[in-house]
């Protein structure tokens, strides 16, 4: 498995793994229409791609998924804007597989940050499960922070 930078020819691949992915949400409390901002645009995509943020994952030369991360400018803390994984490869690890590696992929990271909707019950494990400890919430997302050695 590799987290790489994003190339753009594999852009509408991106796009449409993140649709499917995302779409899956309504199985884990989710409603129709309560997506990610921006979730199925190529456009908002390829500015995360050209900005840096945009990454994608691929095993045995199959691209599975993708993740937005941006880092601070002090590139002390990491915020993971969002990951995906492709509905078809589901339940195999790969989601915990990603995790790990975009927790190693930038050197000198103290803190990760990122945030998951609260009615997303499939996230809010997930992340616990990881070690993230939720740092607080609103009405709508609990916020999750990891601190690195």
């Amino acid at each position: 498995m590799k987290l790489e930078k994003a190339r753009k020819m594999q852009l509408e691949k991106i796009v449409a793994i993140s649709k499917r992915a995302f779409e899956t949400d309504i199985e884990v409390g989710g409603t129709i229409g309560d997506y990610p901002p921006e979730y199925d645009s190529v456009i908002w995509h390829e500015q995360m791609l050209n900005e840096g943020h945009l990454f994608q994952i691929v095993v045995d030369d199959e691209l599975i998924g993708g993740a937005i991360l941006f880092l601070d400018k002090d590139s002390e803390i990491l915020y993971i804007g969002r990951i995906f994984i492709d509905p078809v490869h589901h339940r195999k690890g790969y989601g915990l597989s990603l995790m790990k590696m975009v927790e190693n992929y930038y050197s000198g990271i103290k803190k990760i940050k990122l945030d998951t909707p609260l009615w997303n019950v499939r996230t809010n494990a997930f992340y616990t499960k990881l070690g993230y400890c939720e740092v607080k919430r609103d009405d709508e997302f609990a916020y999750y922070q990891k601190e690195l050695d």
